[in-house]
C-alpha cells in the first residue's frame, strides 16, 4: 500500500509517520527537526527541558535538579530546542507534545505557541480545556490523544460547546506504547482495548465531528504495521520506541544501548507516581524499586500534579523525573528506559533518513 500524506490542520504532512513525544531528552532538536525535514512529523518533547545543553537553561539547581515546575519545563530551553530544531526541518510542520498532567500545563502550552511551535499533541489526561492556552494564535493546530471512543466524544463535545471548535487531529493510543498508558492494568490486557480494535471504533466516532484524523499509536513498528492502521480507517500513525534506534535520536548511547539489549520479556508494565502503569524495560532500578532500595526521592522538580508533591512518588518507590533524567544522562544504575512493547525489536542505529525509507517503502 502507498502511503499518502493527510493534514492536520493547515499543516500538510507528507509521509503520515508522527514521531511520537519522549522525554526526558529523547525527541528535541536532533530527532523532531530530521523527522520533519524527511517528511514526517517531528514532535518534540516538552518534558524536562530545564536539562538541555547541560542545563544551562534552568535558572535554579538544587542537587544539580532544575528547582520546580519553572525550571524543569524551562521556556528558554524549550524555545531553544524549537529553534534548533527549525533550523534543521525550516518551515516544515513541527509539533510539540505537552502532558496535560503537568504542572505549568497551560504556561508550557503558551510557551510553545510563542515559540512558533505548528502543532501540539497533548495526552495523559483528557485535555478538555486545550484550546483556551492557544488563545490568540489560531494557526496553532491541537492534536488531544485518547484511548477510546467515549474520550473523542467528551472532547469534543465540550470543545465545540466552550470554544467553538474541534481537534485538527486525534492520537489513539493503544497499550502496547512506551511510558504511561491510559488503562488500568487490568485494561491494558483485555481484547477490546488493543489498538487493532479500537481503530474502527474512533475512526467512525471522529466522522461524526466531520471526518477528524485519526493517528494510531502503540506497537506500530513497520510498514506491515502502518498498512494494518490504514486499511483500518487510520490516517497516519504514531512511533515513538522505533525512532530511538536512530543516529539523531537525542537520547544518551546508554539509552540506546538499553533497549538494544532488552529482550522481549524485559519490557514490563510498571507502577508509576502518575497514577497509571507505566511501560519500559526491566534494569537495575527496577530491582532497587521492588526491594525499597531506590534512590532518595526529594522532589525537586514538582513534575507532575498527580504526584501530589512526592507523595505518590513514595508510594512506587521512585521520583519519576530524576528517573528519567537519569536515563538522559545515560545512569544506567538509577536511570529509567521506557519502551514500547516492541522495543527489544530494535536491534540496530540507523539514520532518520533510512528508518523512514523502511517504514514508506517497506525495504
Amino acid at each position: 500500500m502507498s502511503l499518502k500524506s493527510f493534514n492536520i490542520g493547515k499543516y500538510k504532512i507528507e509521509k503520515p509517520i508522527v514521531q511520537g513525544g519522549m522525554g526526558v531528552g529523547i525527541s528535541w532538536d536532533g530527532l523532531a527537526g530530521n523527522v520533519s525535514k524527511e517528511g514526517g512529523l517531528g514532535v518534540i518533547s516538552a518534558v524536562g527541558t530545564g536539562y538541555y545543553e547541560n542545563k544551562k537553561y534552568s535558572q535554579k539547581l538544587v542537587a544539580d535538579r532544575p528547582l520546580d515546575a519553572a525550571n524543569f519545563y524551562s521556556r528558554d530551553g524549550f524555545k531553544a530546542i524549537i529553534d534548533s530544531a527549525r533550523t534543521i526541518c525550516g518551515d516544515k510542520p513541527l509539533a510539540a507534545n505537552i502532558l496535560y498532567a503537568i504542572n505549568d500545563y497551560g504556561r508550557v502550552v503558551r510557551d510553545a505557541c510563542e515559540a512558533g511551535i505548528d502543532i501540539i499533541i497533548t495526552g495523559a489526561g483528557l485535555p478538555t480545556n486545550m484550546p483556551e492556552f492557544t488563545e490568540g494564535y489560531p494557526d496553532v493546530a491541537l492534536v488531544p490523544i485518547v484511548s477510546s471512543p467515549k474520550a473523542l466524544k467528551i472532547i469534543c463535545k465540550r470543545w465545540q460547546k466552550r470554544y467553538n471548535r474541534l481537534p485538527d487531529a486525534v492520537v489513539l493510543e493503544g497499550p502496547k506504547s512506551g511510558g504511561h498508558q491510559g488503562f488500568t492494568y487490568e485494561q491494558c490486557l483485555l481484547p477490546e482495548n488493543q489498538l487493532e480494535n479500537l481503530v474502527a471504533p474512533v475512526v467512525e466516532e471522529a466522522a461524526l465531528w466531520g471526518d477528524i484524523p485519526v493517528i494510531a499509536a502503540g506497537g506500530v513498528w513497520d510498514k506491515k504495521d502502518i498498512d494494518e492502521m490504514m486499511s483500518l480507517g487510520a490516517k497516519g500513525v504514531q512511533m515513538g520506541t522505533r525512532f530511538i534506534g536512530t543516529h539523531e535520536c537525542d537520547a544518551h548511547e546508554n539509552l540506546k544501548q538499553v533497549l538494544v539489549d532488552s529482550k522481549k520479556d524485559d519490557i514490563q508494565l510498571m507502577a508509576s507516581p502518575v497514577g497509571y502503569p507505566a511501560q519500559g524495560v526491566r534494569t537495575n532500578l527496577t530491582e532497587l524499586v521492588e526491594k525499597r532500595e531506590g534512590p532518595s526521592i526529594k522532589c525537586i522538580s514538582n513534575c507532575v500534579a498527580p504526584c501530589n508533591r512526592g507523595v505518590e512518588a513514595k508510594e512506587v518507590g521512585f521520583c519519576i523525573a530524576d528517573r528519567l533524567s537519569d536515563a538522559y544522562e545515560g545512569n544506567l544504575d538509577t536511570g529509567l528506559f521506557f519502551s514500547g512493547t516492541n522495543g527489544y525489536k530494535l536491534d540496530e542505529i540507523i539514520s532518520v533518513k533510512e528508518l523512514m525509507n523502511k517504514l514508506t517503502k517497506g525495504e
